[in-house]
């Protein structure tokens, strides 16, 4: 569910769980585009077969895929309406907690933890954790930045 607020109205969400993307699939297919987007083709994510073998069971996701997709799922969670320039602006922390089998799905929870004012706008902290349905622990837990620019008047 999308939490849509304006610009002036950001400030009020600071300690706020913003709540849940929707789930996305992690199919062979998007391991494989993203290994041949990164040339990273390590077995453990292109061979289905050989994967079956390995240290996880199956093929898993890349764990920069699966950070990769918190961009379309933080958009899911959070739309601040009257603003039109946004950026990532970087991650203070990552971790990998936990492999993404070929074949989960995967859904993003945000905490809105800092708001800070930069020039011409504000910088977002946002706690991130990226869970794997059925999972017992999260697949990525991360602290991003992001800045949103005042809207012109």
């Amino acid at each position: 569910m999308t939490t849509s607020v304006t610009y002036a109205e950001l400030p009020g969400l600071v300690g706020e769980d913003l709540g849940h993307s929707d789930w996305f699939e992690i199919t062979q297919e998007r391991i494989n585009t993203f290994a041949d987007a990164t040339d990273d083709q390590q077995w453990i994510h292109t061979d289905p077969e050989r994967a079956k073998t390995g240290p996880f069971g199956a093929a898993i996701a890349h764990g920069f895929l699966t950070l990769s997709l918190t961009i379309p799922m933080w958009g899911q969670i959070l739309d601040v309406t009257d603003v039109d320039t946004k950026v990532n602006y970087g991650l203070d922390k990552v971790r990998f907690v936990s492999p993404v089998k070929a074949g989960s799905r995967i859904r993003m929870n945000a905490v809105l933890a800092s708001l800070t004012e930069v020039n011409g706008g504000v910088q977002l902290g946002v706690d991130m954790t990226v869970e794997i349905e059925g999972g017992d622990k999260p697949a990525v837990i991360a602290h991003a930045l992001h800045r949103f620019y005042a809207p012109r008047a």
